[in-house]
């Protein structure tokens, strides 16, 4: 079992891997963008991730969700990912971090 203290430090490497995978169409990583609703972690090293995709017609609507399930996995203590796709609410600009309206020059 996981203390609290590993529990944030694993939600805080699952964040970064997160920063590291890229939108294709729009060249801002998919936790800054906005595309990451909810992220729990269990005391088990369990990781469930609420995402969206910027549109249900998203070219990238098959594979994204596995990558990112895939890259999570490689985290040493996460025993299990389930990445679920929600459209509710839906994606946009607004939800971006402000690091990622300057990389992209919207104010």
């Amino acid at each position: 079992m996981l203390t609290d203290d590993q529990m944030q430090e694993l939600a805080d490497q699952v964040v970064e891997v997160l920063r590291n995978i890229y939108d294709p169409e729009i060249p801002v990583n998919i936790y800054d963008l906005g595309l990451i609703y909810d992220l729990k972690i269990s005391d088990h090293g369990e990781v469930d991730i609420l995402m969206t995709l910027t549109s249900p017609n998203c070219p990238v609507a098959e594979t994204l969700p596995t990558e990112v399930q895939e890259k999570v996995r490689t985290l040493d203590v996460v025993t299990d990912v389930k990445v679920q796709i929600t459209f509710d609410p839906p994606w946009h600009k607004d939800m971006m971090s402000e690091e990622a309206k300057l990389e992209l020059g919207i104010f």
